[in-house]
């Protein structure tokens, strides 16, 4: 599970596209508590991108450890793995014009396979597993593909209204050619009840935006009495060389 050696290659030049805010989430949404106290309280400026935006890290392999991708073994005693339905996860990352992304930083984490996570302020009482750590990393090919082992996380109750559910999910960060494609995500599972109930997911305005985020079930890359596989493509933000319709974002 290993991933294969990323060539490095110089970045692209150009300003950034702008964001969609029709198809992002907007900041503040009543029904997502936390996003009162977090959302600004003014309008947003846009601004033209500079260099500190436009240019990124660069990452190798050599900062990777030979498990890094392997969630099912990397936290665990010698001999011992993580408890719960075994996955693999796997996918591209592309920018806006389809591009495959080739030496990306792509980490991911998650909750165990009751639903909780190992950190001290975790308050749903699920038992933890002394043999998963809940995160991983691993750097895109040439041709931007990523793939990691893992168990299937399960759903948690949160303190956002009297009944709420988190549906499973595993977190993303991508590390783009640029500091601007900074990309935070969550993906989901294909046929979970608990995505369509989930105040989180209901401030996306756009459906065709939600179903982005659901990784639908991938049996041509399951390891037969082994694993299941899912298929994650992740789109990071793209580059423009010209100005759209020749207006400046925000004209």
């Amino acid at each position: 599970m290993n991933s294969p050696m990323a060539h490095n290659r110089p970045p692209e030049g150009g300003s950034l596209f702008p964001r969609d805010r029709e198809w992002h989430p907007p900041a503040y949404f009543e029904q997502y508590k936390t996003s009162i106290a977090r959302s600004p309280k003014r309008a947003p400026i846009s601004f033209p991108s500079t260099l500190s935006e436009e240019t990124g890290p660069v990452f190798t392999t050599d900062i990777l450890g030979p498990l890094d991708n392997d969630l099912i073994l990397n936290f665990g005693e010698p001999g011992e793995m993580a408890i719960g339905q075994r996955i693999i996860v796997h996918g591209r990352v592309l920018d806006q014009d389809g591009r495959g992304q080739p030496g990306l930083l792509v980490e991911f984490w998650q909750a165990n396979a009751g639903g909780r996570y190992r950190h001290k302020k975790e308050g749903y009482m699920a038992p933890l597993d002394p043999n998963f750590g809940g995160c991983g990393r691993t750097i895109t090919d040439s041709d931007g593909r990523y793939v990691f082992r893992t168990v299937k996380p399960g759903p948690y109750p949160w303190p956002n209204r009297v009944n709420d559910w988190r549906p499973a999910h595993i977190h993303f960060s991508v590390f783009g050619r640029a500091w601007g494609q900074r990309l935070i995500t969550q993906m989901y599972f294909e046929g979970d009840p608990l995505i369509w109930t989930c105040p989180i997911v209901d401030t996306i305005p756009d459906r065709a935006a939600i179903e982005q985020l659901i990784a639908p079930l991938d049996l041509d890359a399951t390891i037969p009495m082994d694993s299941r596989a899912y298929k994650f493509d992740i789109v990071i933000r793209g580059r423009r060389g010209t100005w759209f319709e020749n207006r400046k974002e925000g004209v």
